[in-house]
């Protein structure tokens, strides 16, 4: 019995031994690897994957009659990518919605989310930001003729449609307490169903409200903004070396005057 316990001992020392040197030599492989890099495994890959949005006319709209993704946000990631990355790779666009956006920036379905979003203190807690990239307010749609001219006639009885997963809900019910929210899962939804008679008002970032009164001139935006929305661009939390890059673009972009002809295009203040 003596011989087989040395037997063994022996045996677990060899099978610890030969475990230690395969983990170190896994550790030496990957440790610190170029896997770690947002930036290498985009360029390894050949392509930037942008989360946007495809019901937002004028920031990220898919288009029914040619199929093309057109805005202002689509424009910016790609003028982005070109900065970061040259010609070396290319930008695939995913449609996100407010609902879905962090979700898949979290799932690692995007690298990045360029959709209207606003930045938040709750939404910094989960995902990266950028700097801003866009100033906009919360304000509300309405049709033509309608007796709500702002926030404050959104009384008892009134109903305000808005999307589910943005932060346009919470605020104007804190502007307006006594007005019913109803969410739907896109801007195209809510905007159907205030055309409907479904609601009163719609109630979201302006910017976004405008692309929607450009699409039918009965419709209308009033009363000016009841908050601040400033826009960043969502990355993966702990992707530092991205979010530099994007900052270092974004400069860039404003400096050389490109980001102006980009908002110009398709942002009529």
């Amino acid at each position: 019995m003596g011989k087989v316990k040395k037997w063994l001992a022996a045996g677990l020392v060899f099978i610890l031994a030969a475990a230690l040197v395969a983990g170190c030599g896994k550790s030496k492989s990957t440790g610190g690897s170029a896997s770690d890099d947002p930036i290498k495994k985009i360029e390894d890959r050949g392509k930037l994957v942008v989360g946007v949005k495809y019901d937002t006319y004028l920031f990220g709209y898919k288009d029914p009659k040619t199929g093309n993704v057109e805005g202002f946000d689509v424009d910016i990631a790609k003028a982005i990518s070109k900065k970061i990355f040259g010609d070396k790779v290319k930008v695939e666009l995913k449609e996100v919605t407010s609902k879905t956006r962090i979700p898949m920036l979290q799932n690692g379905d995007v690298d990045m989310v360029v959709a209207t979003m606003t930045i938040s203190p709750d939404r910094k807690k989960v995902v990266d930001f950028s700097d801003v990239y866009f100033d906009a307010g919360q304000s509300l749609l309405v049709k033509k003729g309608s007796k709500i001219k702002s926030v404050k006639d959104l009384t008892k009885g009134t109903k305000v449609l808005t999307v589910k997963g943005a932060t346009s809900g919470d605020n104007v019910k804190k502007a307006a307490p006594d007005t019913q929210v109803l969410e739907y899962e896109n801007y195209q939804e809510a905007f159907t169903a205030l055309k409907s008679g479904k609601g009163d008002a719609l109630t979201t970032d302006n910017s976004i409200l405008y692309g929607m009164a450009a699409q039918d001139p009965n419709y209308q935006v009033v009363g000016g903004t009841f908050t601040n929305e400033p826009y960043g661009i969502a990355m993966k939390k702990g992707n530092t070396k991205l979010v530099k890059a994007v900052n270092k673009a974004l400069k860039e972009l404003k400096d050389s005057g490109e980001y102006d002809k980009i908002k110009n295009k398709w942002i009529k203040e």
